[in-house]
Parts: C-alpha cells; structure tokens; sequence
C-alpha cells in the first residue's frame, strides 16, 4: 500500500487555543478522504498545515514520502482549492489558467493543452474569454477546482468544493471529483455536507474540538448506528415539540429531518405505542411511521454526540 499522506502527532497552537490536539493518519495513494467535522473544529486549520501554508507546532507531514516542511519538490505534488477563490477577477477563464500554469513552472505549450483540456472537463468553453468576476458562483468554483490542476498534481485538497452552490453545479462537480479519483489522484476533502460524504469518499475522519474521534469508511461508521433501531416519523404539524419527549423516553436524540419529520435512533417497535401516546399528548396526528437504515448523519449524532446541524451551517466562498 503505498501512502500519499502521512501524518503523525500533528499540532497547532494559536498562542493559548489548541486548534489540532495530536492527531495522526493516513491517507492512501488514489483514495477520496473526507475529513468532517462541526466549524471550528480544526478542518481548515489541518488543510493549511497540510499544503503548507502553516507551520505545525508539532507533529510531521509527509506527501509521497516527502516532508511538507522541508523539501519543496512535496509542494509540487499538491493543487490546493481553497474554501474561497484564490483566482482573479478581472482575468478571463482561460487567461486565469494560464497564470496559474506559470506560477506552477508548467512550459508553456504543455500550459496551453492542459487550459483548453480542462476547460472541457468542466464544461467551460464557451466561457473561456470571460472574465472571472462574471462568472456565476458554480462556474467560478469549477475554474477554481481546474485552475489547481494546471500543473497535473498528485494530490488534491479541496476546502467545502460545493459550499453555496445550487443542486445542478454541486452534483456536476461531485461527478467531476469521482472522475479525477478514477483516473488515480488521491483526494483530501472537506465538507459540511454528511451526504456529499457519504456519497464521494472512501474512508472519513472525523474531528471534533481539535481531535480526530474516529475513522473508518462511510459503511462502518453507519454501522455504528444500526446497532440500534431507527423509526422516522412524520406528523401533521411542528415536530421540534417531539424532540424532547422522545429523547426522554428513547434515551436517545431525535434528530429533525424537516418541520414536519424526525428520525429517532432507538425508537423500538417495542416503544412504538408509548411513541404514539407521547406525540399525541403533544397534540400532533401521526401521519407516517417508518423503519429506516441509519445514514452517515445517524452515525455522526452517535459518534460525536452533536446535533446535525452544526454541520449544516452555511460557509462563504468567492
């Protein structure tokens, strides 16, 4: 097995606050990572140590078996898509890419066959004469993702790719990411979306408070939660008033899916008419019961013990 990341005690102290407490993994060659966890848990502070752009306080990073820190030959090896663009405005798409290649020392008859490749691989042709700062936020995140990989990295660390974007350009993107890690590049990846997760990366780890809590890949993590069952419930009117009388008599937290459904880890067919009793004395109609598999949210809750919505919380982008 060969490993395109390896990090070990990693540190980071921003004078008193521990913003990364001693964490340790591996990533391996051609792998999707996702690395998930509540804002401020130390996500973006880990990528900047990651590619370079910090200095740990501890701990060492390698990427191919090269030191982040110490041999500038790691740095080539790596595109950075940071949370927000790290491209200019007032040049055009393609001019964007050619900068970018320079910057990266890509010769250039090479940085004009990669620029016109990859403005096909994310459907940017007819935009490539068109300045940046037009750009509709779902192509500027596109360009973005394209304008880190200029220079034929190995590795790719991508911040939140699809924060902000409608349905139709985060699911182009997503596509476009399973294409890349098909092809053999190794992916670092952030995000606050527990589906995206779910759906795109190999294996996560998770890290609350500056410490990572676990690892393990999308199926055994919902393992986790199906060692108990779950029972969704939807209801004729506000569900957050069941929140607390459910927890109370499942012993577990129930988890608002909308305004009118909650998902409850724990609720047993054996409960299910003390359920009934409790929703009705909150004086709501049941509407629909239903057993459900546990989904990468299900298993967040338990294994974090946080709600899922301090991950839903949106994050601003270029």
């Amino acid at each position: 097995m060969t490993l395109a990341i390896k990090v070990s005690g990693l540190v980071k102290h921003y004078e008193s606050l521990v913003a990364v407490n001693n964490i340790s993994f591996n990533v391996k060659e051609g792998e999707i990572f996702g690395f998930l966890g509540p804002n401020g848990a130390g996500k973006t502070t880990t990528i900047r140590m990651l590619t370079g752009l910090s200095r740990p306080t501890a701990g060492t990073i390698e990427l191919l078996g090269l030191n982040i820190n110490s041999d500038v030959k790691a740095k080539k090896l790596i595109g950075v898509v940071p949370e927000a663009s790290n491209l200019y405005d007032d040049l055009t798409a393609l001019e964007n890419l050619f900068f970018m290649g320079k910057l990266y020392g890509v010769p250039k008859k090479e940085r004009c066959k990669r620029a016109e490749a990859l403005l096909e691989l994310f459907r940017l042709q007819e935009k490539r004469n068109q300045l940046f700062g037009t750009l509709s936020r779902g192509m500027k995140r596109a360009l973005t993702i394209a304008a880190a990989l200029i220079h034929n990295p190995k590795i790719l660390f991508l911040d939140e790719p699809t924060v902000g974007l409608d349905v139709m350009a985060a699911r182009s993107l997503r596509k476009v990411i399973q294409e890349l890690s098909y092809q053999g590049m190794t992916i670092f990846l952030t995000t606050h979306y527990l589906e995206e997760a779910d759906m795109l990366c190999d294996r996560i780890a998770i890290i609350v408070k500056g410490e990572i809590i676990t690892t393990g890949n999308p199926e055994d993590l919902k393992e986790m939660a199906t060692k108990e069952q779950a029972m969704e419930f939807t209801v004729s009117n506000d569900a957050s008033k069941l929140i607390e009388p459910l927890a109370a008599l499942t012993g577990s937290r129930p988890i608002l899916i909308n305004s009118n459904t909650l998902r409850c880890i724990g609720a047993t067919n054996d409960l299910l008419a003390h359920i009934c009793k409790v929703v009705q004395e909150a004086g709501v109609k049941v509407i629909h019961i239903n057993t459900v598999r546990p989904t990468l949210e299900d298993a967040f809750v338990r294994i974090t013990g946080l709600s899922p919505t301090v991950m839903s919380a949106e994050k601003g982008g270029k």
